[in-house]
């Protein structure tokens, strides 16, 4: 499984302080949730003056922005990697599957990602959104099927809503599987091969109507 890249940010050189104010803070995030973002204890942390960080982030909904930025071009190596890999499964259940074992593992950092309003509040054309496009687009390419209108795009979103569900849920300690005697792994994969089904059949209706 992948790793969020955390660079060294106890030192650094003059004119990386950005770059380290955005590492240091993805380790708080990884330990603590986005709630555990503080630009003071991050100055401190990094050695530096209490103003200083103000001279790269506007405030620290600027600093979560570029940190959640960073946390999606990291993930989507991660993605890529699992779909262009070879490996057990189709492309979309190996997405599906790295996708669920980083919300697992990480969960601070998928919250900050998935579960919080820096994303949601995220302008088109910024640097965040850009990196959760690409995030989508590689969702998208995994499904190995020809572009036709939106049907891809509403899979997609099936998907993501069933991983997002099983991952928040687990969390917090409410979906075992034990019931249905299922892993969470296998239940999504029930939910990648339905998926999967309906994009098909959507498919050849379409061509039947051409």
């Amino acid at each position: 499984m992948g790793q969020i890249v955390r660079k060294p940010f106890k030192t650094y050189h003059h004119g990386d302080l950005r770059e380290a104010l955005i590492q240091a803070a993805l380790g708080e995030v990884e330990l603590g949730g986005p709630e555990a973002i503080s630009i003071k204890a991050l100055a401190k942390q990094l050695g530096v003056s209490q103003p200083a960080p103000y001279r790269h982030f506007a405030d620290r909904e600027a600093l979560l922005e570029a940190v959640t930025a960073e946390a999606f071009r990291q993930f989507n190596v991660i993605m890529r990697e699992a779909i262009e890999q070879p490996g057990k499964g189709s492309k979309l259940s190996r997405f599906a599957q790295a996708a669920l074992a980083f919300g697992l593992e990480r969960h601070g950092i998928y919250r900050l990602m998935f579960a919080s309003r820096t994303m949601a509040c995220a302008p088109k054309g910024s640097e965040l959104h850009t990196a959760a496009m690409e995030t989508l687009a590689l969702l998208i390419e995994s499904f190995e099927a020809p572009a036709v209108g939106l049907l891809r795009e509403r899979q997609a979103l099936k998907i993501w809503a069933g991983l997002h569900g099983i991952v928040m849920l687990a969390e917090q300690g409410l979906l075992t599987g034990e019931s249905a005697q299922i892993s969470r792994e296998e239940l999504l994969d029930e939910i990648v091969e339905q998926t999967k089904a309906a994009l098909t059949a959507a498919l050849q209706v379409t061509e039947g109507k051409a």
